[in-house]
Formats: structure tokens, sequence, C-alpha cells
């Protein structure tokens, strides 16, 4: 189980996949009907080796496959991550998860961030 504490804002995940190592970004960890959200931005780019993706994780030369999801506790833990890399995050980041909080309409995805990205 993902501890909440372990993870920070701003910090860049990695994930493994059959042949390489996926990534995405932590943006914000909150909370709706006391049951924890994760946001997250999923990167769209694959490495074969996460020194390679913590290169172009910190110059910030990623593409961008979703730009902000918010998951269930559930759905982010289905994906196994690892810390690779923190950065603090940038003012248009931070405003993707206000703009979520401020929609009455808001959305929290129970899919996994692979099925996100069109992954298995």
């Amino acid at each position: 189980m993902t501890n909440a504490q372990s993870f920070v804002p701003g910090d860049f995940l990695v994930f493994q996949l059959e042949s390489g190592y996926g990534l995405m970004r932590l943006l914000a960890i909150g909370a709706q009907a006391g049951e924890a959200v994760w946001h997250v931005r999923g990167y769209s780019d694959l490495f074969f080796d996460t020194e390679n993706a913590e290169e172009r994780a910190l110059n910030g030369v990623l593409g961008v496959a979703v730009s902000h999801v918010a998951l269930t506790e559930r759905a982010f833990e289905s994906t196994q991550v690892s810390r690779l890399a923190h950065r603090d995050l940038e003012p248009e980041l931070l405003a993707l998860v206000k703009a979520w909080e401020n929609d009455p309409e808001r959305v929290v995805s129970d899919r996994s961030v692979r099925l996100h990205l069109g992954l298995r």
C-alpha cells in the first residue's frame, strides 16, 4: 500500500513496463469524501533506463500525454512507482489542480495511470 507521506507534489515518479520505463509527475495529494485523491500528469515518453528518464525529467524535455488526472487511491496504487527526481511545481501545473478543485463536475478516476496513457 502506498504511503501518502512518501511522495510529495513535484516528484517525478517512474514505473516499469515490459521493455522500459514510463514517467508521471505528482501534482497534488488531496481528499474527497474522506478518500485520498492523487493528482498526476502523465508523459508520453518511454525510456530504456531510469538515468535517461531522470535527465529528461529534470531538463523539462518531455511529451505530455495526460496534462492532469485525479486518481483514487486504488487507481494510483495499481501502478507501482518509485520517486525518480523532484522539482518544484510550476504555477501552470498548480493551476490545473486548482481548476479541478473549482469544477463542480470534477471527476476522480478509478482507472490506472497506465490505462490513461494507453499502456497495459
